[in-house]
Formats: C-alpha cells, structure tokens, sequence
C-alpha cells in the first residue's frame, strides 16, 4: 500500500516539479562551467557539491509547497480526525520528495560526467564519497522545507526560505573564506570548525581531495538534521516537536568535535596519487601529474621546443619537463606550502590552461612563452615576486626564441616599449656576452636572487 501511494506521489505531486527545477538548474550551471571540471573527477565532485548553495535552497522551498499541500486544499483538519497514524501518511510523501531530489542530483553528476570520461586519466574513489553527501543534504533541506510548509502554509513561506537558504549555504561560506590582508599577505582566517556543517564545497586545487574522514561526518550530521525533519513533520504534539530536534542535537554533538578547524581548506588534503608523475619519454622526458593525464599529448609538442631553444642557448640546459605539483590556489594564499626548489635540469611549468573538453587550451599561443619564462623561475616560498622580475622572464624568454617580446595582454604602450628597450639592447650585446650574462641570470634566479635577471632590464652595457 505504503509502495503503490509512493509511486502516486511521485507522479502528481509537487515533488516531480521540484526534481525537474533541480536537474535543470543544476545541469545549466555545470554546462555554462565545464572548463572547471572537464578531465577531472574530483573536480566534478567539488562541482557538484559548489552546486548545492543553488540546489538546497530551491529543495527547501520545493519542500514547503509540498508540506502546505494539506492546508491549501483545506483537508488537514479532515485528515486530523482519521485514526491513522499521521507518520504514515508522511512518510509516503517524503520518500516521494527523498526520491526525486536524489534523482535530480545525481542525474546532474552524469551530464556532467560527459565532459569527463574522454580525457579523465584518474579516477579517485573519493569523488564518489564527496558527491554521496549531498544526497543526504538535499533530502534533509527538502524535509525541513516540508515541516516548514506544514508550520507556516502561507504562500510566501516557500520563497522566503529559498532566500535564508541561499543566504545560509551561499553567502556565508564566502564570506568566510575571504583571506587576510592586513599584514600585506593574504592569508585565510581561522574558520570554525563549524564551518564545515555546511555541505558546499569550493575552490578545491586539482592535486587536491577530500579527506575521507571529513565527509562521513558531514554525512553523518546530514542524515541526523535529515532525521529532525522528518520526525517534525510527522510531530503532531508538542513533547514530540522537543524529540524531534534531539536526532540533529546529537548529529552535531558528535561530529563537531571531530571535524577539523579551516573549512573547505581544512577539509582538504594533497592526493598522493594525483601528483604521481606521468611520462612521455620519446624524445626528451615530459611530465604531468596524473590528475592531468589527459594533457599530455598537448603539452609534449611544445615542451620539447622549449628544451630545444634552451639547449641551443644556454649552458646547463634543463634536458626534462615536468609539470609544476605546487597546490596552485593555496599556493598563492599560503606561501609556506610551497614545494621544494626545483633542480637546474628540469624545467617545471605551470598547468596549463585547461579547455570545456579537458584538453589543454594552446588557442592563444601563450604556452610556450610561459615555458621558457620557468627557465627563469624557482619556487621561493614567500618571496614576493618584483615587477621588474617577472619583465625580464618575458624578456629572457624572448631571447630564446630570437623574436621581440609578443604584446602582453592589457599592457600599456609605454610597458611593451621598456620591454623592447632591454630586449634590443640585450641582443645588441657579443653574442658570447649575452649567453654569459642570460646563463648568470638563470643562475641566480635558481638560487632565488634576482638581482643577475633583473639586470636585464637595464639598457646599460657593461
């Protein structure tokens, strides 16, 4: 009986409406942002979690309209007097709701799923945990939402909770990952623990998961809150509203005290398997890591010409590449997690940009000079990084190809000409004495003194 009002829930009910409004949300926002996922799974499991500061609080409000059902229709009174229970005649919408929101989810996670198949070349079993839990999170919005309905079945119940919840999961997460600046690096504040109550999940590095621990508790507060709601909207009376909030008391009661301080980034953890090497040794070595083994094939072209311009220039030449295992978005706002410095025989690059269909995007001819500038580039930890450096990478990177530097994007007429100046007043040097001066600056700036490769911006002649 319990099977045969499910299945008529699932047709006429308002729960089919609200799985449509999900899959079509959540499928529009993955389509219009495949570049941030193509290729790589974990990746589409961040995605899909990010998604939930839309998907949760249009469950929430798709829950509402469905626990106001029974007053709009002015049958609760009726249904009050039956003697059947009221959790069994709940439960069957509920499930139907439970259904169709997990339906919706994870048919999102297989459109997305399209753009990562063909070049994925890592598969880690955490995406699956990370993506799991928001299963429990959009059940537990949509039964909260439901309860809701049903406490306050007024119209503008349900558009009122989208806006709380959108500010909940949304905003405030972000608000909370804004980094530090008052000391003149950015850094990240100390989030509370608490932080990671919240199921999104964002800005998470390629090289980077989810650590397992992490998502089991998230889970297991989830299926507790999902609980609460459930248990409130079968409550009729008041000692059983107070028992019902007891499920998501203790949900928090456990896993908060063991859920790590950060948020997101605290969460997070370098996957040692996604920063394993993989190599192309037909020709000179050329290496990516393994979450990026789809772009190997791309890179390998234009990382040899840049070992062949080196080697025909410069003395100690680097004779492999290998791509950079820097966790680039932590990097930058942590300076100390920097990796080792980089040995003079191996050119370490950046990954490259990465296109809507996991391949590496070379369109704008810009990979290859951002390769011979790393001949001239070494990790430093928080050594900031001087104007005048970063121009004479550029124009380091122009001597090796014989070529005036390219025009910088939004550059202004006065910086593309101080660029040309120190590149033709390099090249107008002896030959000998352009390789001694361009071998000196690769030298320091390999033992992070920047003093040699700044010096080519100056037009003086020794």
């Amino acid at each position: 009986m319990t099977g045969r009002v499910l299945r008529i829930e699932l047709r006429r009910s308002a729960a089919l409406g609200t799985a449509l409004l999900l899959l079509v949300t959540g499928a529009a926002l993955l389509l219009s942002s495949t570049q941030f996922f193509a290729g790589r799974w974990m990746q589409l499991a961040v995605m899909a979690r990010s998604l939930l500061m839309v998907l949760l609080p249009l469950a929430l409000a798709g829950g509402a309209w469905m626990g106001r059902r029974d007053a709009r229709h002015r049958v609760d009174e009726l249904f009050a007097s039956t003697v059947r229970p009221r959790w069994q005649r709940v439960v069957p919408t509920a499930g139907a709701l439970a259904v169709s929101v997990t339906t919706a989810y994870l048919l999102t996670f297989l459109v997305g799923a399209g753009w990562v198949v063909p070049t994925a070349g890592y598969f880690p079993f955490a995406a699956i945990v990370v993506t799991a839990v928001g299963i429990p999170a959009l059940v537990a919005a949509g039964w909260l939402g439901m309860a809701a309905g049903r406490a306050v079945p007024r119209v503008i119940t349900a558009p009122v909770l989208a806006v709380v919840g959108f500010a909940l999961v949304g905003l405030v997460p972000e608000l909370a990952m804004a980094p530090d600046t008052s000391t003149g690096i950015a850094r990240f504040r100390a989030e509370p623990a608490a932080m990671l109550l919240l199921p999104t999940i964002n800005s998470l590095d390629d090289f980077q998961t989810v650590m397992t621990r992490v998502s089991l508790l998230q889970a297991l507060w989830l299926v507790a809150l999902a609980a609460t709601g459930l248990l409130l909207l079968g409550a009729v009376r008041r000692h059983a509203i107070a028992l019902a909030v007891l499920p998501a008391v203790l949900g928090v009661a456990v896993a908060l005290p063991l859920l790590p301080v950060g948020g997101a980034r605290g969460a997070a953890a370098v996957d040692p398997v996604a920063i394993e090497l993989v190599c192309d040794n037909d020709g000179p070595q050329v290496c990516v890591r393994r979450a990026h083994a789809g772009l190997l094939p791309d890179v390998v072209g234009p990382a040899r010409q840049a070992l062949g311009l080196m080697a025909a220039k410069l003395p100690n030449a680097p004779v492999r590449a290998v791509e950079t295992e820097r966790v680039t978005f932590w990097a930058m706002l942590e300076p100390d997690l920097a990796p080792p410095r980089n040995s003079a025989d191996t050119l370490v690059f950046d990954t490259p940009t990465i296109d809507s269909f996991g391949h590496a995007d070379l369109s704008g001819d810009y990979f290859l000079p951002s390769l011979l500038e790393a001949a001239w580039r070494q990790e430093c930890g928080d050594q900031p990084i001087l104007g005048d450096v970063y121009r004479a990478r550029i124009v380091a990177a122009a001597w090796l190809t014989g070529q005036p530097p390219a025009p910088q994007p939004g550059w202004a007429p006065e910086e593309m000409a101080l660029l040309e100046s120190a590149y033709q007043a390099l090249v107008s040097l002896p030959e000998a004495e352009q390789r001694r001066r361009m071998a000196a600056a690769r030298e320091g700036a390999l033992a992070c003194r920047d003093d040699e490769l700044m010096a080519i911006m100056s037009a003086d002649r020794p």
